[in-house]
């Protein structure tokens, strides 16, 4: 982004949308492989 840009733009809000979307989806199914496995819940980094 340059000078004075404007990260409000329609775009900018799918991208961020679309990147929680899929960060929130990917933590879901981590969280369910785990419990499938049967093993302990991961530790918080």
């Amino acid at each position: 982004m340059g000078h004075l840009d404007n990260r409000r733009t329609p775009k900018m809000r799918q991208r961020k949308r679309q990147a929680k979307l899929k960060a929130r989806l990917k933590r879901r199914a981590e969280e369910k492989r785990q419990t499938r496995a049967g093993a302990p819940p991961p530790k918080k980094k």
